[in-house]
């Protein structure tokens, strides 16, 4: 079975509390969008200061939507955080990143977007722990899944079939069969879940896709 990982869109600090609060009995991880306008058009919540103390059931996976994510990183290394993610398309020291996770102990993701070729995932595959693809343009919630990205995932899974594959970015019941199809082991979700009247339902639904 896939796994859902919901995903925390917000703004401030509070709004991502009370996401994770309303998730934590339902799943294992939370994914949170972290994001200072450097990448994407818009900014969200992104002091790591606020994780200091901060208690949860949950792992948390930081997907670092920021320019020059290796300036940072050392910042997001702390409990909860069991996960980062970077963007190929801003990383300028990949290898840091990696460097840094590893005294950590914390996994470390390399994404692409949407427009952004798979191949360029490729002389990474080895090195991360995930893969994943952003099946939307960044930017805020709720944007439409780009269908064309159903071939990237298939292609990655074909190169790589042992990688942990995760798809980020427009899912629902509509196309959640189609990624598990292509080979994504994990799909992550904000607006389905967050918008539908009961979350335990939606990530349900988006469990039992086959």
């Amino acid at each position: 079975m896939v796994e859902i990982i919901p995903s925390i869109n917000a703004e401030t600090w509070d709004e991502v509390v009370k996401k994770i609060r309303l998730v934590e009995p339902l799943v294992d991880w939370v994914h949170i969008d972290v994001a200072d306008g450097t990448f994407t058009p818009n900014a969200l919540w992104h002091n790591p200061l606020d994780l200091i103390g901060f208690e949860t059931d949950c792992k948390i996976e930081i997907h670092l939507m920021e320019d020059r994510p290796e300036e940072r990183i050392e910042a997001w290394l702390l409990q909860p955080v069991r996960r980062v993610i970077v963007h190929y398309e801003v990383t300028h020291d990949l290898d840091f990143v990696l460097a840094e996770c590893r005294k950590g102990k914390i996994q470390v993701g390399l994404s692409v977007a949407s427009h952004t070729s798979w191949t360029r995932l490729k002389p990474h595959a080895e090195k991360v722990d995930l893969l994943q693809v952003l099946a939307v343009h960044p930017g805020p919630a709720g944007r439409e899944f780009e269908r064309h990205n159903l071939s990237k995932i298939k292609h990655l899974r074909s190169f790589c079939r042992g990688c942990t594959i995760e798809v980020d970015g427009g899912i629902t019941p509509e196309n959640a069969d189609d990624c598990a199809r292509a080979g994504a082991n994990i799909l992550v979700s904000a607006n389905y879940i967050f918008s539908h009247p009961s979350p335990k339902m939606a990530i349900k639904e988006l469990q039992h896709i086959h």
